[in-house]
């Protein structure tokens, strides 16, 4: 019996470890602020999120994204699934300088949504006939995905500094 309750408690020491580690080594993004949209007794509040990012491929473009972030004790550890509602905005913030291998669905942005099944995606278009960037934003389930999305266009243009 106490062979038993010590592989137990190592396994459940090897968890809260790894546990520990998924933590901190969570990605962080330029996040631009946040509002609370529900109180929590225990933990902080369910909110949402607005993060900043550049696009890594076009230089001179910026997006933002909002997203529903849940609270409480399970969203403190990271375990909690939040939904996959998210706002997406991409403006032309310099000139507009672009790796010539661009690729057509390629990912610029990416975000745990749940521990493990659940992932924000923001993927990139260039539309050539309309010298437009089309930026959409998805969440994806391993076993079921979400309709719900977001669009954000740049146009092209001339930048002329101020």
């Amino acid at each position: 019996m106490q062979r038993v309750g010590r592989i137990a408690g190592v396994f459940l020491l090897i968890l809260v470890l790894l546990l520990a580690l998924w933590l901190w080594l969570r990605p962080g993004r330029g996040t631009t602020g946040e509002v609370s949209t529900n109180f929590r007794w225990l933990g902080p509040n369910d909110r949402i999120v607005v993060d900043g990012f550049d696009d890594p491929k076009v230089k001179g473009v910026a997006c933002h994204i909002s997203r529903a972030v849940t609270g409480g004790i399970k969203g403190e550890l990271g375990l909690a699934e939040d939904t996959s509602d998210a706002s997406i905005a991409c403006r032309q913030v310099g000139p507009i300088r672009m790796d010539a291998d661009l690729k057509d669905g390629e990912p610029v942005f990416e975000e745990r949504r749940s521990f493990i099944f659940k992932r924000l995606h923001v993927v990139r278009f260039f539309d050539k006939q309309r010298n437009v960037l089309v930026y959409v934003s998805y969440s994806d389930r391993v076993i079921k995905g979400s309709p719900k999305n977001s669009i954000s266009t740049v146009p092209i243009m001339g930048w002329v500094a101020p």
